[in-house]
This record gives C-alpha cells, structure tokens and sequence, in this order.
C-alpha cells in the first residue's frame, strides 16, 4: 500500500498505528515501524525513517524475525545513501550482509549486496558496483518477480549510465518494462522509459528518445508521482537542448529546454514541502541567459543560491538527526545489553548517553554557527574555535582541493597558536595521508608508535602521535580535508571521531556556500554591469554619443516638478517675477540644407558634421543641460533652470558657432554651414505655469524653427505669451494660425533680425 500511493496509506493505516507503540507485542511493533520507516521514505525524510527502521531491526531481531531485520538494515543503508552518507550506508549494508549470508536466503542476501552496490555507485566506484549488481541479479535469479530483482536492474541502469555506456543502459531499461509490468509498480514503469529516454539520446536517436521521455511523463502524471514527474521533465529538457526536435503543441517558451523546465518548477511547487533543487533553478537561469533574458536569469540565480543553501541546511540537519538516531539507538542496544549483565554498570552508561546527548546538542548550535558564514576565511577561524573547544586538538589544518594542478592546498593551518607553514600535496602522493583520505573518500585514523620516522612531518611543524583526516564531501564533490592531531597516544576514541565527522560535514558544507556565494558575486557583478551598459546604450544616440528621446522621457518630468514648485513658491508672493534661473527653455536646432552633405560628400561626411555639431552645442550649453539628438539633422536642446530673458542670446550663440566656423569634414575639404533654431520656454505663461506641458512648448518651439527656416534658415524665432491668456484651447488656437494668434496679441514673436545689437553681444562675449 506505501509503495502504491503512500498519502493513502497513511490515510487508511497511520490512526490504527497511532498511540504507544512501546505497549504493543515486541514482534508487531517491528511491522508498525516498519510501516512508519517506509513512510517517511517515500516522503524523503530520511532521519526520521531511519530512526523507525532501527527500531524495527533491534525488534526483529529480538523476536526471530530474521527477513525483516535484514530488510531493515538494508532500509536503512538506502536511507543513509539518500542524505549522502555513504559510508554509513556500507556499514548498514554489511551488516545485513552478515546475518543473510548463513541463512543462505537469496532474497536477503541480494538486497544487501544492491544496497552496498548502490552506495559504492554514489562513491564513484563504478567497477565494484557493476560486478556486485551483476553477482546480485544471479544471487535473486530465483526470485526475477520480485522488487529486489526490479531494483537490482535499475541500479544496474544507472551504473552503465554513469559509465558512458548507453548502449547497455538501453538494454537493461528495455529488460527493467517486463518485471514493472509484472510487479504493477508504476514507478518502475517510469524508470524504465526515462532510462531509455537518456540512453537513447546519448546514441543520437533523439525522436526514439523524445518518445520514451514523454511515454514516462505520461506514466508519471497519471500515477499524480511528482517526484519522477521532476526528474522525467528534467529527462526531457536535456533531450531537447541535445537534439532539435519538434517543440511541444502548447510550448510559449523560447525553447523546448525552457519549457520543460518551467514544468518541473510547476510540479514541484505543488509538492508540500519540497525545495527546488539548486542545479534546476540554475538550469533555468542558464536558459534564460541564453534567450537574452537577463533579469529573469539574474532573478532566477538569486532563487538558486537561497534553495541551494536551504537544501545544505537540511541535509545536514537531516544527517545530523540520522547519526543521532544511530548513536542513541546503539547506546540503548549496549545499555540494555550491559543492565542485563552488570545492573552497576548502568549509572554509569546513562551517564555516558546524557553526555553524548548534550555533546550532540552543542554540535548542533555549532553547526548553526559554521553554516551562516558565506567567507571562507570566516569559515576557518569558527571551526579552529571549535575544533579547540571539544577536541584535543595541537594541530589543526584544511587542505583544499585544486582539480587543475590535481593538489591539496593548505588554506588554513594552526600548530599551538602559530601558523602551520604554507604546503602543496600532490595528489598522487604515496605517503601522504591526507592525499589518501582525498582519494579514498574515507576517514583516516593514524595511531603512531613513535614520531622519529614520519615520512608526512611538514618541515617547521612538531611530531603528533595521533592523527585525524576526514573528506570534506558536499554530495559527490570532494573539497578536500581536514585533519585534527595530537602528540598524545590514542587521543580520538569514537566519540572523538564522530565529532570531528560532524565538524567536517558542516565546514564542508559551509565552505562549498562559500564558494559558491563568490560565484554568484561575480555572475551577479556581470549581470549588473551589463544591465548598466544596455540601459546607458538604450538612452545614448550610437553616432554622436548625444542622449536620445528615451532619455528626455525619464528625465523631464522630474525637471519639470522642479520647475513648477518654484513657480508655485513664487505665487505665494508679491514679487512682479518669479526667482533667477528658475526655467526651461527648448530649443530645436536643425541644419540648414544638410541633405546635400550626404548627396554631394557620402553619410560619412554628414556622420562629421552630426558629430562635430554636438562639440558645438557643448560649447555653448553647461554639463547640467540636456542635448538630445532628436532625429537626422535635427537637435532639442533643454536648458534647465535658466532664465528666459537670455533665451535669445543662448540661440544667437548657437548659430554663430555653427556659422563662423567651417567644419573640415575630410583633409582639405572645410564646409560652411548654418542652422536655423527656434525655442520657447517652460512654463509657457508664467501665471498660468501648468496651462501648457512641456510637450506643447517643444511643438510651439518647433513651430519657431519653421518659421526660421521660411525666413531664410541661419537665423532663429522665439515664442513667449503675451499678458492674459484664455486657457481654454490655447494652444490649438496658436497651433492652427501662429500668425493670427500674434496678430490677436495672444503671443508674441522674437527674432533674430529684430535684435540688431545682439550679434555684437555675442561676439563680445566669445572674445572675453
């Protein structure tokens, strides 16, 4: 019932199972835990099924009911192997192992020799898992309808995976459809096709392999199986970023890859509890990276990061509560065992328990306290702390991994509070133990007679008789190693070595946060840095690096709220106008006939000309004001906080400059050019400042240019209400017949020509 659908297992059977366990007959609580331990398996929580499975080993075995305690040891191997605990796994595994292998039991014996192949699998020992799964299929050949046998070739699918050998995978998948069609569990089913799926698109037969994958999505779906669901979508996504294949009928993505990983985020969100795997969101955000999609990839690697921490938080809690679940259990066994023999010794070994408890309890704060850190350097100096605190401990070091030079590198290293000198490791070392702790994956114990032939003594560093060396591993990746030591005899017993383990896994676990908190730095310094070049691309003309029209419409409203506000303070008073320089004033700017550069001389000469007019205007406007090239030959210039009365002179200037000076547009080729301008000032009517927007003035400025332009160009018009306006259709009404509404005396007009002093103004100011 568990297997089929656990929900409704717990459903039917969890309230009969509720209560005191401990008051049932020993022989059925070894079936309630039984049913509790695959339970909690089936919902991933691994600790607490653990826990469960034991209790159902030790009462098995107190009543006789050998299968089921091998099949709980076993139970809990696989459990160790799910939160990465391979080691314990291999232990769990043996042991079973050695209470099948005299019974001579078949069954038994091959679920022990999988689950220890299994592990050997997540070790990276490819070789020995094969043979052992190979030995177990002949071992369980009696038995070829039953689940072990299932499981068996599925793991055995899983090795020739991981070893590159697709075609025997898609052998042993296709052979793995027969026993999920006997058995009648879906999930088998499911594994069956996905296996194939991947095979298949390693051998490049990518529309075989697009039918197997959505053949196991559809399986998975129907059997509401969300978890295969995830990893066969996952399956899918990978087939289609190999292969070109046709998208999905309903896919809105940028691609099939997208698409189906988009789905799997789907389903995950509906599964209580579940956090998104790290590498899935990072898939994601590499998806959209590639579809130019850069604040979704930013937002998305952002999410990554925090799962990926929040899921090294709970495998290390999760590995925390197993191995005390393990430690307390193995107490009990050896306590009741003891009280049965020597009733004195009893104090003593409660003692012995309450004090591992609290030993357990501090590694959990202390764990806390490692794993906030994200700096390595922080990282090292909490765990020399702690390490000092609960361990003898005259040595400490961390050595880290380095995949390029294949060395250890010492990173951090205290020998009775001075600095360990600074060592490499190679890896291929003969001798080295923290080199073989890397290469075997194991924890090393190291128990010398004398410290006069140590061939590992780092020159500048004492004799220790004592050593201690253990991996630091975060799932499959090996970071490098730690090592504790002493110049005492024998100074890590058991107890020392499972705090030691614990301190490992949480500076592990700390230091790969680390790094991978420094890589999301960088990436997220790359995406910030180039998210800032496209926006300042996306407001800068490309030819004559001028801002363009998107800059004007996120900058003038804030100008414009300025402006107004003084207006709206000078209302409040009696003066006859409002403050200095407390105006905007646009002016339009076009070339006169400069069609003709580009019809006589090429665009490239014309590009000049553009270039050089921005140089010009420069000249004559300040930093704080806005030039924008408004299309072709055509410039908007907004003079912010100016006073309109020095209107003219802005414009007389602009045109001298662009007059007097030829422009040299190739080497010996100068032309003469002029402009025509026009401009009108923000707010239009001083006393009715929000009658016209700034939008309007622009167009009664352009409207000055077109006069300009129709007075013989190389001259310039202004436009300034004149007195009392009516507001109501103001402007359409000067729109519609500029001269009329001059006539009418509703604006006034001033121009170049009526200003016969000003030129000599200008040129008195451009000589001082």
């Amino acid at each position: 019932s568990v297997f089929r659908d656990v929900r409704a297992a717990k459903a039917r059977w969890g309230a009969r199972f509720g209560g005191d366990i401990a008051q049932e007959h020993p022989g059925l609580r070894m079936w309630i835990h039984d049913f509790h331990g695959l339970a909690a398996f089936q919902l991933s929580d691994f600790g607490r099924a653990i826990g469960h499975f034991m209790q159902s080993y030790d009462t098995g075995l107190a009543t006789g009911q050998l299968v089921r305690a091998i099949t709980a040891a076993t139970n809990i191997a696989n459990s160790f192997t799910n939160l990465n605990e391979h080691h314990a796994a291999l232990e769990w595994s043996q042991r079973g192992l050695d209470l099948a292998r005299p019974t001579a039991w078949p069954g038994s014996i091959g679920g022990c020799m999988m689950q220890t192949a299994e592990a050997l699998r997540h070790l990276g020992r490819l070789d020995a898992s094969e043979s052992l799964l190979r030995e177990t299929l002949e071992t369980l050949a009696p038995l070829q309808g039953s689940r072990d046998f299932a499981i068996a070739t599925e793991y055995l699918g899983e090795v020739a995976l991981d070893r590159g050998d697709y075609t025997t995978a898609l052998e042993i998948f296709r052979g793995l459809l027969a026993q999920a069609y006997t058995l009648d569990h879906a999930e088998f089913l499911v594994a069956s096709y996905r296996g194939q799926a991947h095979a298949l698109s390693q051998l490049d037969r990518p529309a075989e392999s697009l039918e197997a994958g959505l053949k196991a999505l559809e399986l998975a779906e129907r059997e509401r199986d969300m978890y295969n669901q995830i990893s066969t979508l996952r399956v899918l996504a990978k087939i289609h970023g190999r292969h070109l294949l046709p998208p999905p009928a309903d896919m809105q993505e940028a691609s099939p890859t997208l698409y189906y990983l988009h789905k799997a985020l789907e389903v995950a969100a509906n599964i209580e509890g579940y956090t998104v795997p790290g590498d899935l969101l990072y898939a994601v955000a590499q998806e959209y990276a590639k579809a130019g999609r850069h604040e979704q990839a930013y937002d998305t690697m952002v999410r990554a990061q925090a799962a990926r921490e929040k899921t090294h938080s709970q495998e290390a809690t999760n590995r925390a509560i197993a191995m005390q679940v393990q430690q307390q259990t193995e107490r009990e066994r050896a306590e009741a065992e003891h009280h049965r023999q020597l009733a004195a010794a009893e104090a003593r070994r409660a003692e012995l328990l309450q004090q591992t408890s609290a030993t357990l309890e501090r590694l959990g704060a202390v764990g806390q306290e490692i794993t906030t850190h994200l700096d390595a350097t922080a990282v090292f100096r909490t765990l020399d702390r702690h390490v000092h605190g609960l361990l003898d401990a005259a040595h400490f070091s961390v050595y880290l991994f380095d995949s390029e030079s294949e060395t250890l590198q010492l990173a951090f290293g205290v020998e009775a509070s001075k600095r360990v000198p600074n060592t490499r490791v190679d890896l291929a070392s003969p001798t080295a133990n923290s080199a073989r702790c890397v290469r075997e994956r194991r924890e090393i114990l190291v128990d010398l007679p004398d410290a006069i032939h140590n061939p590992n003594l780092i020159p500048g560093t004492k004799p220790m008789l004592s050593q201690l060396f253990s991996p630091l591993i975060v799932g499959e990746k090996v970071l490098g190693v730690m090592t504790i030591q002493s110049p005492h005899r024998r100074a890590y017993g058991e107890r020392e070595q499972l705090i030691f383990r614990t301190l490992c896994a949480y500076g592990a676990i700390a230091l790969d946060n680390a790094d991978t908190y420094r890589q999301l730095e960088v990436t997220l310094k790359t995406l910030n840095d180039t998210k800032a070049q496209l926006e300042e691309a996306s407001v800068t003309d490309a030819l004559t690096g001028l801002r363009n029209r998107r800059f004007l419409l996120q900058h003038v409203e804030s100008d414009v709220a300025i402006t107004l506000r003084r207006y709206d303070e000078w209302a409040k008073t009696a003066a006859p106008l409002p403050e200095i320089n407390a105006d905007m004033v646009f002016f339009m700017v076009d070339l006169d006939h400069f069609k003709s550069v580009n019809d006589t001389y090429g665009h490239a000469a014309g590009d000049v000309v553009l270039v050089e007019m921005r140089k010009r205007l420069q000249a004559v406007f300040r930093d704080a004001d806005h030039i924008i090239r408004w299309g072709g030959e055509e410039f908007l210039v907004v003079a912010r906080a100016t006073n309109r009365a020095e209107a003219p002179m802005l414009a007389e200037r602009v045109r001298h400059a662009v007059a007097e000076t030829p422009f040299e547009v190739a080497e010996g080729v100068r032309l003469d050019k002029t402009c025509s301008i026009g401009f009108a000032c923000f707010p239009f009517v001083p006393k009715q400042p929000r009658l016209l927007s700034w939008s309007q003035v622009v167009e009664l400025a352009d409207q000055c240019l077109y006069m300009a332009k129709r007075a013989g160009r190389d001259s310039w018009f202004g436009m300034h209400a004149s007195g009392e306006v009516q507001p109501s259709g103001f402007f359409e009404h000067v729109m519609a017949d500029v001269e009329r509404a001059v006539r009418a005396g509703d604006v006034a007009l001033v121009r170049r020509d009526a200003m016969p002093g000003l030129l000599e103004q200008v040129m008195r100011a451009a000589r001082s």
